[in-house]
């Protein structure tokens, strides 16, 4: 036989015999194949660590029996949160039902787990049960989002750690290129006279505050509904079962979990999603606009700025021989859209909850954790395949600092704006250079010319 047999209140099914889920995963499998992806591995293992809290406070209440049983019930748990079964939760990511398929499909792994643990025959439920042990005194509507807010949290740090690393990257090249002036420009016409370094440190403070909303993400997530059970009055749920699952969640995953003092309100609500969204949102937005930055200076090189060389990465064309393109930034710039968009989609989802339940959560979790993977993958490749192998081409912004007029604005502290002025136009109207004019006229020594457009000169606040 290749097959059992396995029964809910709609029928029969056949199960394959060595399938860790059951019925309801069979069912969830022939109703959504929408994506055609299971649902995110983090969530996988963040429902491990939830149904890990839930079985060891119910076996220590008495729910669940201090036995061989309980044991096995909390090795398929700790498995699960180890990424070890995450194979067998098959359910495609977007689903009907708030994410009643993926409880049922990480409930029914673990039960049959556990049965495997304890020699049983997979199925055999009189003896493990996925609703009567593995999901006692829990709903999907308080287990999932619970689920989804620790792995949002645990992809976070990992993020974080990205984004500074990132930082710190443009802070090294703060250094490297600090002595380099150039050309500043606004609307992409010539302004006044920066340094490269400048540049990059802008960047790097950009990223910097990147980095802060990230970490203060965790706070916004920290609150959770577990014990809430289907509405957030703990309907179903044991009191002190109530009071003590979060915390022994908190202390299982080294977080600060928290239970909301209002469950009510925290399973109604998914706003907190679209604050986190938001953040990321700013991160992708700050990722566009420096990657964009980095295929302006770097463009040419010859007929371009030029002013800096990305790392080559790989042939540009399939017929213009040597042609070499700003791969990772525009791969970067395509995935941030990505993350833009997805933002639509979470607070689009968000706002459609109904009365005391969201009913899109899987929307919000396929979206969000999509963001948060997709977000640090690159800003680790911007980083490692870009940034890091940045330098700079000195001559080339020497030159064009000195055949530009925006320079002429760091004269004005000893000329005067309507010299300046003159000059200028007679830089245009003789086709010289603003340089030869001034030392020409005798209007600056070399000396004192030189001495206005040091870095030290172009980085002062001020004069």
């Amino acid at each position: 036989m290749t097959t059992r047999t396995e029964t809910d209140f709609l029928g029969s099914k056949e199960i394959p015999i060595d399938a860790l889920y059951g019925i309801h995963t069979t069912r969830a499998l022939e109703n959504f194949q929408l994506t055609q992806r299971p649902v995110n591995p983090e969530l996988v293992k963040a429902y491990g660590w939830v149904k890990l809290a839930c079985a060891q406070i119910n076996r220590k209440l008495g729910y669940l029996s201090d036995d061989e049983n309980s044991d096995a019930i909390e090795r398929a748990c700790q498995e699960m949160a180890n990424g070890q079964l995450t194979e067998h939760v098959l359910v495609d990511a977007l689903q009907g039902g708030a994410g009643t398929s993926t409880n049922m499909n990480v409930n029914e792994v673990i039960a049959n787990r556990a049965l495997q643990l304890v020699g049983k025959p997979l199925g055999d439920y009189k003896t493990i049960s996925p609703l009567n042990e593995i999901n006692l005194h829990q709903s999907t509507n308080d287990t999932y989002p619970t689920a989804l807010k620790l792995a949002a949290i645990f992809l976070l740090r990992r993020l974080e750690q990205a984004v500074l690393e990132l930082q710190e990257t443009f802070q090294q090249k703060e250094k490297e290129f600090a002595d380099i002036v150039k050309l500043g420009r606004t609307q992409l016409q010539d302004a006044v006279l920066t340094t490269l370094g400048r540049e990059m440190a802008a960047y790097a403070e950009a990223f910097n505050r990147d980095r802060w909303r990230i970490y203060k993400c965790e706070e916004r997530l920290r609150v959770v509904n577990l014990g809430g059970t289907a509405i957030g009055s703990g309907l179903g749920a044991p009191r002190q079962f109530i009071f003590q699952v979060t915390d022994r969640l908190r202390e299982l995953t080294n977080t600060s979990l928290a239970r909301a003092e209002n469950l009510v309100e925290n399973t109604q609500n998914a706003d907190v999603f679209v604050e986190v969204s938001g953040i990321l949102k700013a991160c992708a937005s700050s990722l566009i606009k420096v990657s964009n930055d980095l295929r302006l200076l770097s463009s040419g090189p010859d007929a371009g700025f030029g002013e800096i060389n990305l790392p080559p990465v790989q042939a540009g064309s399939s017929i213009m021989p040597g042609k070499v393109n700003p791969v990772i930034p525009e791969a970067t710039i395509q995935a941030a859209m990505q993350v833009i968009g997805n933002d639509t989609v979470i607070t689009q989802a968000a706002s459609n909850g109904t009365l005391e339940l969201n009913q899109f959560m899987p929307t919000i979790a396929h979206n969000l954790l999509e963001n948060l993977q997709l977000l640090e993958r690159t800003v680790i490749s911007l980083n490692n395949k870009c940034i890091r192998g940045i330098t700079a081409n000195p001559e080339k912004c020497k030159e064009q600092v000195l055949n530009s007029t925006a320079m002429i604005t760091a004269m004005i502290p000893a000329l005067g704006y309507a010299k300046c002025a003159q000059i200028v136009q007679q830089s245009q109207d003789k086709k010289v250079s603003i340089r030869q004019i001034i030392l020409t006229e005798k209007l600056l020594t070399e000396r004192e010319f030189e001495a206005l457009i040091t870095p030290e000169a172009i980085n002062k606040l001020g004069f």
